[in-house]
């Protein structure tokens, strides 16, 4: 989750009137499918509509406690009805949750409000006083020998990835229809370098526009952080439904916990909350012309529902397909094995004291903050592309994000040489501020490391990840092996991907191979709602909250509407929706 951990930040301005061919393709995309996805459908098929003619009051199962099935739950309760939630953890959250284990609270899934405009999150935010901030785009970057990049060519060379960037989701709007399938987001990196600093020459090749392809094409790799999965396997095909809401994109600095505790109030004051039970079955019938659900539980007896409602991340029915009885339909088993599933997750390392803050920093922004403000914002986890001028963080503070570009000198720990980037949270706005960093790890590093825990005692987990991480945070100002203060005090790897409740990764992504992205999550969102099994998550979200802990809400919401209205129970406005 944006990721529910799917994440970074772009700021955009809104839709100025003389980009009417955006504003066109974006109405005909992501904005038409807000108005007329789940959240407003008014569709029923017959089988629903016989429920309503019936005028009873269901008793709803929701499996699942993360945001979509509180949300979800809400709804439901609203209107009368009887709910049950079946949740395999010891708490509510899901994927959104913290952890005080490195001495601070810290989120171990979202960091991130994605889009400000209209976006209820934000909205609970406010409700909540929740401290949230924006980045003022400074970032500080080391090359693959671990030497410090100037700030002036850092910058140039993050400006050259976001006009790409900008490039490719224009290209993806207007042009999906007819870019192959296995085409990838690097591919078209690839190709646009290769336009922008030709190496063929007259009389030769030129070893420095080679430098220059292979330095932006390095720092393309930070889109893994954005996603979850190397840039290698984003489909550019549908790299439009990367597209989120516009506005800004807010690190939330005092963490979701308030937020979540909103949204869960009403679940946990008026339904059945049972925790640890774990759902191994779903089991479909019919009784008298209307559906009937039961529901296994692992260990536990089992419940039998008229409805049932399954928020479970998109991993988990990727290897749980086979829980469902009678066998789902061929098209939906399709479409959650066709949408791509991210392994994105996060290290806190604590320190004594931020002792990189010590020094003075350079305090120019980057020339990111001067991006066309068009163009559709997209999810993000490292570093602002559209930096506000407002920004709460002190410019004395060394920066907030950190990139080592392809780092060749840690063979024995990174071999593959993984790029790795770390937000600095000693720079979040006091009371919050605290001296650690925040490392985003994806991909093959996140497996990587998710096998190194899942192999070793738990008592060597610090010195496992401070060997792995130590030849990155060396590299930052001030640092002295010999000095306390730059010797870890507190090590926390989320480890998403050893999370079987989890479904073993993050959230949903778009890779290549994808032929019909959008149709797939039309049918997920859909469900198999005559059988009274419903869908809901990030991964069912309208196309603007996809990955995000909004879009978990939203889906959870349209579908509890739809259930609503299913039984004849109101069309009266729920959550701003009519």
């Amino acid at each position: 989750m944006g990721n529910i951990g799917n994440e970074n930040a772009v700021r955009r301005t809104g839709m100025p009137s003389h980009r009417a061919d955006t504003d066109k393709i974006r109405q005909s995309r992501v904005f038409q499918d807000l108005s007329g996805s789940s959240r407003q459908q008014e569709h029923m098929d017959e089988a629903s509509m016989l429920r309503g003619a019936a005028g009873k009051i269901p008793h709803v199962c929701v499996v699942g406690a993360g945001v979509a099935g509180l949300r979800c739950a809400d709804v439901l309760l609203q209107h009368g009805v009887q709910v049950t939630i079946l949740e395999g953890r010891n708490r509510v959250g899901g994927r959104l949750c913290q952890s005080d284990a490195v001495g601070h609270l810290v989120d171990l899934g979202p960091n991130w409000i994605h889009g400000t405009d209209d976006n209820p999150i934000l909205d609970l935010a406010k409700e909540t006083k929740t401290v949230t901030m924006n980045w003022d785009g400074r970032q500080s970057v080391f090359d693959s020998l671990g030497n410090h990049i100037s700030d002036k060519d850092a910058a140039e060379n993050t400006e050259h990835v976001w006009t790409i960037i900008e490039q490719a989701m224009k290209l993806s709007n207007e042009e999906t229809a007819t870019i192959p399938a296995e085409k990838s987001l690097y591919n078209f990196f690839e190709e646009q370098v290769a336009k922008m600093f030709p190496a063929e020459v007259e009389g030769g090749k030129s070893e420095k526009a080679k430098k220059k392809q292979q330095t932006i094409l390095q720092m393309a790799e930070m889109w893994g952080a954005f996603v979850g999965s190397p840039i290698q396997t984003q489909s550019l095909k549908f790299f439009w439904l990367e597209e989120c809401i516009d506005g800004e994109n807010l690190f939330v600095a005092e963490t979701y916990q308030k937020v979540l505790a909103k949204i869960a109030e009403p679940a946990l004051k008026g339904a059945a909350v049972l925790f640890d039970h774990k759902v191994k079955r779903i089991v479909s019938k019919e009784k008298e012309g209307v559906p009937r659900v039961t529901v296994e539980v692992e260990g536990k007896e089992s419940f039998e529902f008229d409805e049932v409602i399954v928020t479970a991340p998109l991993g988990w029915l990727k290897r749980n397909l086979g829980a469902f009885e009678p066998e789902l339909p061929e098209r939906f088993k399709e479409a959650v094995g066709s949408i791509g599933y991210g392994h994105l997750d996060k290290v806190y390392i604590t320190f004594p004291k931020a002792f990189w803050n010590e020094f003075p920093s350079s305090t120019a922004a980057t020339p990111t903050a001067f991006r066309d403000q068009s163009y559709p914002n997209v999810t993000t986890t490292t570093a602002p592309a559209h930096p506000p001028p407002d920004s709460p963080v002190d410019p004395k503070h060394y920066p907030g994000f950190t990139h080592w570009n392809s780092p060749s000198y840690a063979p024995l720990t990174n071999r593959s040489n993984w790029n790795q980037e770390a937000v600095n949270l000693a720079a979040l706005p006091s009371p919050t501020a605290h001296p650690t960093l925040l490392f985003y790890i994806f991909g093959p590093t996140s497996l990587h490391i998710a096998s190194l825990l899942r192999s070793s005692p738990q008592s060597s987990y610090t010195s496992l990840l401070t060997d792995f991480f130590e030849p990155y945070f060396s590299r930052l100002p001030g640092y002295d092996a010999k000095h306390d203060n730059c010797s870890p005090k507190g090590v926390l790897a989320t480890a998403w991907a050893n999370d079987e409740l989890a479904g073993y990764g993050s959230y949903s992504n778009f890779q290549v191979g994808l032929e019909r992205g959008d149709e797939d999550i039309e049918v997920m969102r859909q469900g198999v709602s005559e059988r009274g099994v419903w869908v809901a998550g990030e991964h069912t979200a309208p196309f603007i909250a996809l990955g995000t802990v909004t879009g978990a809400y939203w889906s959870g919401e349209g579908v509890g509407v739809r259930v609503v209205r299913a039984y004849g129970l109101g069309r009266d406005e729920v959550g701003g929706l009519e």
